[in-house]
């Protein structure tokens, strides 16, 4: 077993490290996602808000044994969210003040889920999914991704969490990216606890806005929206975006909700949003869009999330968006594709006319 890094024997790349070191490195990938993910989880980032302190006392605030949270702080330290000091004292750097809570442009959220059991086992079921084109959820869990967080609330909580600073943080540029303020409805469709939207709003002081999602998820809206000083104008509204969604909005916004599901549910739901849309109605489609082209994108490692996680669930090019928005009586009108620099990415479709 090596314990130093990859072989010193094998090929360089041209004006890089060896081959096998990049790849050694790819392969370490996941114990780098799990030790961030813990870090996350026992809120170290909070505790050196203030200032450097020693392993102890960081120990004894997030309630863990103090050689252990060395050892882990030791090796998140050398990617960067931390800085070790002499005597085992370690401060905040400037990576890791995306771990604090309530920052702008937050991550603990997402790195917390993706350290998580009922997240973490599904990926490392992927082989099978890509043997058989099945989710991984579903084999591991014994049933689909949101019949299992309606019947586990502590991890619907951390899912939900991880959403919300997804919203904020992978999609802050869309705000700016994207023309709002000729809106004055916007209907928020499976908008969780309402970031997003918040955002928008506290954007564009003239427009009102619908929140829509599940009534378990709409309990923990409030507060989001009370934070963001738009609670007056934002109605919550429980329901079932498969079968309707409350009419005359200006622009019907759904955000990371079509790529959970295939192409005949992603129809269903597209077909809802148009029965509700006037004629000079907006469809906004916020998430990861794969280019139709080779570029790199991140949106391609987010589809292999999909396949582990969704039933059906996949990232889609711009092509593949127009077709599913043809079947569903719209029409695509515009659409920016996701970078790997993670700039704003969305669709946006009218109805045909």
């Amino acid at each position: 077993m090596t314990t130093a890094g990859a072989p010193a024997n094998s090929a360089a790349a041209a004006d890089g490290p060896p081959l096998s070191a990049v790849l050694f490195r790819m392969t370490t990938g996941t114990m780098v996602s799990q030790a961030v993910s813990v870090a996350a989880r026992l809120g170290v980032a909070d505790v050196l808000a203030d200032g450097p302190r020693p392993v102890e006392e960081i120990a004894e605030s997030v309630e863990a044994d103090p050689s252990a949270l060395y050892r882990l702080l030791r090796a998140v330290a050398d990617l960067g969210l931390f800085r070790e000091l002499e005597n085992r004292h370690f401060e905040l750097a400037p990576l890791g003040e995306l771990l604090r809570d309530e920052v702008d442009g937050s991550l603990r959220g997402w790195a917390t889920m993706v350290g998580m059991p009922f997240a973490r086992d599904s990926s490392t079921d992927l082989y099978m999914s890509v043997k058989t084109g099945e989710p991984a959820f579903e084999r591991v869990h014994r049933e689909d991704l949101f019949s299992y967080l309606a019947k586990h609330p502590d991890d619907a909580a951390i899912f939900n969490e991880a959403m919300r600073f997804v919203s904020t943080g992978v999609f802050t540029g869309l705000v700016e990216a994207y023309d709002f303020s000729r809106f004055r409805t916007i209907v928020d469709v499976g908008g969780g606890t309402g970031a997003l939207l918040a955002a928008i709003l506290q954007a564009n002081p003239e427009t009102r806005g619908v929140l829509v999602d599940r009534p378990d998820v709409l309990s923990g809206a409030a507060p989001v929206l009370r934070a963001a000083g738009v609670i007056e104008r934002v109605e919550t509204v429980a329901g079932d975006f498969f079968q309707a969604v409350p009419e005359a909005g200006d622009l019907y916004v759904l955000s990371n909700i079509i790529h959970d599901w295939g192409d005949a549910d992603a129809v269903r739901i597209l077909q809802a949003c148009h029965r509700a849309m006037p004629d000079h109605g907006r469809l906004l489609i916020v998430e990861l869009v794969l280019p139709d082209g080779v570029e790199p994108s991140m949106a391609k490692l987010a589809d292999l999330e999909m396949l582990a996680l969704t039933p059906g669930g996949r990232q889609r090019t711009i092509s593949e968006y127009a077709g599913l928005l043809e079947q569903a009586g719209l029409r695509l009108t515009d659409a920016v594709a996701a970078t790997s620099g993670g700039s704003a990415s969305y669709v946006e479709a009218r109805p045909e006319a």
